[in-house]
Formats: structure tokens, C-alpha cells, sequence
């Protein structure tokens, strides 16, 4: 089986403002998505986080967001298609000088967010970001959710020549489209650890998901987003490794 990369939002502080446990989640993941200071992070922030994940051997990714600082990229903004992709061009770059100064680039781009959920359930604005990530460095692959079909944004990105990497989540329930179940509804976000990592399992092995109706519901994803926000989190995340190294090697 092909090995699922477990990725995970970092970089997240502010000024003193501390969010996240970095250094404990980054030894258990592949992909770092570093916050690119609109949503959070600040240069400061941001030249520590690519330390880190050098120091761990880590991927790093561009997390841009809207210019929401104070909804921490959370609110639905209105930006036409040209305001989208300046906005990328903008935080991938402030990103990615920061690590040419330390030997390294940008290697993916994951959109944080509500500009994430935006492009997931608008053609347009998913048409946007693909072209934007393109005309950046079309080499730099896309993540983006892993749905029950997947074909549509894949021709997308056949056209614009980006890769795409899917997405899976562990922790969300899902509805029968693929789509994660709205935060606001009971069961929506798993917090027995057993069952996250039965989740993360079950994803990895290609196995069907149940959907909040009940039906199977296969993701074919190629990385699996993680949480390091609290101790209990961090744990979770050692043993999500764990298990996917043993799955793997079996």
C-alpha cells in the first residue's frame, strides 16, 4: 500500500500569543502547513516553524488564508478571482523567502479556512486557486479534500498541469457526498482516540468509511490531516504513526 502522509496546520501563534503544540506534534508528521501570517503566524513565527521542520525533516507547505486576522481565516470573505490569486502569490512568497534563507523552499500549498471550504463548494473559486498555485510554480502540488469523487477538481488540475494531493480528515464524521459534517452537529468531530485512529486506518487501507446516513463512503486520499492543538491531541497523532508505520510494514 502506498504510504498515507499525515499533515498538520502549524505555525499558528501570534506575537505572544501561543496556539499549538509544535515542537511535541512535529517529530509525528510529513507535512507542515505553515500559517503565512494572514490567518496567524508573523515572520518571527514563521522563521521558527521552517526551523522546526527542517530540524524534523519535514515537508513544508504554504497555508494562505483570507486577510482575516482577527476571525483567524474562519469567515467567508468576497475576493473576486484576480484579489484570490494575489492573495496566494502573496503568502506563498513571504513563505518561501523565508525558507530560502535557510536552504529550503516551499513544497505544497494547503488554503487554510474558510478559503479551503470556499474553493471545496465553489467550481470558480477552486478553478482560481488551482490557476493562482500555477502561475506561482505549477510545480507545487495542491492539497485540497478528498471527496467521494474526486474527478472534477482532478481534471482541474490535469488542465493547469498542479498536482493534487487529497485530503482525508480522522477526526470528522462525513456526510454521503465526502463532505466533512458540519461542526455544529452532534458527532461531527470525533474525540475518542480509539476511533480516530481506527479512522486513520481504515483510510490508509482504502477501506469504506460509514457516512452520517449510513451508507459507504470511500476517500481516496493521498494525506491525512492531523491536529497537535492539546496534549491529548499529540498523543493521538503519535499513535495515528505508529499504527499507519505498522500497517504498512505488514
Amino acid at each position: 500500500m502506498s504510504r498515507l502522509l499525515l499533515n498538520c496546520d502549524i505555525g499558528e501563534s501570534f506575537g505572544s500569543w501561543t496556539m499549538g503544540l509544535d515542537a511535541e506534534v512535529m517529530p509525528f508528521i510529513d507535512c507542515a502547513n505553515i500559517a503565512c501570517g494572514f490567518h496567524a503566524g508573523d515572520p518571527g513565527i514563521m522563521r521558527k516553524t521552517v526551523s522546526l521542520a527542517l530540524a524534523n525533516n519535514v515537508k513544508i507547505g504554504a497555508h494562505p488564508a483570507y486577510q482575516d486576522l482577527a476571525g483567524f481565516g474562519r469567515r467567508s470573505m468576497a475576493y473576486s478571482a484576480q484579489e484570490l490569486q494575489d492573495l496566494l502569490h502573496y503568502q506563498i512568497g513571504a513563505l518561501d523567502g523565508i525558507c530560502r534563507a535557510q536552504g529550503t523552499q516551499v513544497s505544497y500549498v494547503k488554503p487554510h479556512g474558510a478559503m479551503y471550504n470556499d474553493m471545496m463548494a465553489n467550481p470558480a473559486q477552486l478553478r482560481a486557486v488551482i490557476q493562482g498555485v500555477a502561475a506561482y510554480d505549477s510545480s507545487l502540488p495542491l492539497m485540497l479534500m478528498a471527496t467521494r469523487d474526486n474527478s472534477a477538481a482532478q481534471a482541474m488540475g490535469d488542465e493547469f498541469g498542479v498536482t493534487l494531493w487529497f485530503e482525508a480528515f480522522a477526526d470528522r464524521a462525513y456526510d454521503s457526498a465526502g463532505r466533512l459534517v458540519a461542526r455544529q452537529l452532534p458527532g461531527a468531530v470525533h474525540h475518542d482516540a480509539d476511533v480516530i485512529v481506527q479512522q486513520a486506518l481504515t483510510i490508509a487501507a482504502g477501506k469504506a468509511l460509514v457516512a452520517s446516513d449510513g451508507s459507504a463512503l470511500h476517500l481516496h486520499a493521498n494525506t491525512l490531516c492531523v491536529h497537535g492543538d492539546n496534549a491529548s491531541s499529540v498523543a493521538a497523532v503519535q499513535r495515528i504513526r505508529e499504527a499507519l508505520n505498522q500497517q504498512v510494514q505488514a
